[in-house]
């Protein structure tokens, strides 16, 4: 890949797409990741108006820390950059309770923990764009290829909650390369993935069951034979259950990456 020259280009894309819009720029949600630390990085580079935010709720140190490292270069190195930094866990905190006082939500334990982190993730997403609204901005999302359009890894209204996708035709290795030609702090780079959803602090990985390497492998199988390879793609066990883990996911959040379906009404019966 040229990264000066993807880079450029996509530097170019989003200033037609802020002017077409009649916006003044963009606003950007900053976790501590590679993803969001490319995205920022490119707007951040097209002079005009970025609004970085930070929104943490129960968040590790360490993403916190790497999420206000980046943000304090990028004010540094650009004059059109500000940030904001909202704590959304009294706020979290307190739908919660809320939540338990009506739901019976501490029976269900996966349930809970899949239901809360989507919860964070939407509210972030709420947070955005009021921001966005009150400063004539454009939500950017940061979600990459094989998150949006291979195993569905975004929650729906959430992160997947967006006015534009930079970066979602690019694999995650490809996003890496961004980083390291935008010159993003090492720290960000050497991280391991994560989406911060989750008091815990699981990666991706242990969420997914597989590395973003191991699924684009799998999602090139996927483009190149479609749901049905022949065995010999698979060299081993592993990447036999890899693939199995890469359509499972697929299959089952595909809803998220298709338009919302519309119940069309046939012509005769409105006459």
């Amino acid at each position: 890949m040229q990264a000066k020259k993807v880079i450029d280009h996509i530097q170019s894309w989003l200033l037609n797409y802020v002017d077409q819009a009649g916006a003044k720029g963009f606003v950007v949600g900053v976790s501590g990741g590679i993803d969001s630390a490319v995205v920022s990085s490119l707007c951040s580079r097209t002079g005009k108006d970025v609004i970085l935010m930070e929104m943490p709720i129960h968040q590790a140190h360490d993403q916190v820390s790497r999420g206000k490292k980046h943000i304090e270069w990028l004010e540094k190195k650009h004059d059109n950059v500000s940030s904001i930094d909202m704590d959304l866990t009294p706020s979290y905190d307190k739908f919660v309770r809320a939540l338990e006082k009506n739901q019976d939500i501490n029976s269900h334990t996966d349930l809970k923990f899949h239901t809360l982190s989507n919860v964070r993730s939407r509210m972030r997403m709420v947070s955005l764009y009021a921001v966005a609204q009150l400063n004539s901005l454009l939500v950017c999302g940061t979600g990459n290829k094989v998150e949006d359009f291979g195993v569905g890894f975004f929650t729906k209204y959430g992160d997947g909650g967006v006015d534009l996708s930079p970066i979602a035709d690019l694999m995650k290795s490809e996003v890496y390369e961004l980083g390291k030609a935008l010159g993003v702090n090492k720290d960000i780079l050497t991280a391991r993935p994560t989406d911060g959803l989750w008091d815990d602090g699981r990666t991706d990985e242990d969420q997914i069951g597989a590395t973003y390497d191991e699924l684009e492998w799998a999602m090139k199988v996927q483009q190149k034979h479609g749901d049905n390879p022949p065995e010999n793609v698979f060299e081993n066990s592993r990447q036999e259950n890899i693939w199995k883990i890469y359509l499972e996911r697929h299959k089952a959040n595909t809803h998220k990456m298709k338009p919302i379906p519309v119940c069309e009404i046939p012509k005769e019966l409105m006459k």
